[in-house]
């Protein structure tokens, strides 16, 4: 165990990695089960898929941001972490919610315009709950977090974004076989 320990110290996007792969295949079981679905309901495809996606796509590209906002910004006060934050509202969130919506309809087996009119659909109502939430849980992210601690800290409180993601996922499948949201 104290290899491991030590193997993980020295490769902090590890971590992270670890510890999405747990939280984010959580979140999506927790929807499953809030929405009504039994344990012998449960989609499991959907689980791992949210697997894959939070251990090997979210915590590296998380990860990458953070030590990039680091560098741009290495003191470890209000002013910086306020610059931070909003820096990620701007580039890294539109991005990473593209990305997820995307990444999961392909994982989903559907097709590359299929994915698109997702993200048409989704970004933008989910990109307007992100602005309500994620700044102010990213001001204290890195004002107050210590760096090493940045990427397992977000992914703890991204378990209840995964949640509502989650959420939206199931939501856009059901309302885009109804037809509500195709042009």
């Amino acid at each position: 165990m104290s290899a491991f320990a030590q193997w993980i110290k020295r490769y902090p996007v590890v971590r992270g990695m670890i510890t999405y792969s747990l939280l984010w295949p959580t979140g999506c079981l927790i929807q499953q089960k809030l929405s009504g679905k039994k344990l012998n309901e449960i989609d499991w495809h959907k689980c791992w898929r949210f697997f894959f996606y939070g251990g090997f796509i979210v915590a590296p590209s998380l990860y990458c941001w953070i030590r990039v906002a680091s560098i741009m910004w290495p003191q470890q006060n209000l002013k910086s972490a306020i610059a931070k934050a909003l820096t990620e509202q701007i580039s890294y969130t539109p991005m990473a919610m593209t990305a997820f919506y995307f990444s999961m309809s392909l994982l989903e087996s559907k097709t590359v315009e299929e994915s698109l009119n997702e993200v048409r659909v989704k970004l933008f109502p989910t990109y307007k709950v992100a602005l309500c939430i994620w700044p102010f849980i990213q001001t204290f992210n890195f004002s107050v977090v210590p760096e090493k601690n940045r990427v397992p800290f977000v992914s703890m409180c991204s378990l209840l974004w995964t949640i509502f993601l989650a959420y939206m996922k199931q939501k856009e499948q059901k309302e885009l076989e109804a037809g509500i949201f195709v042009k």
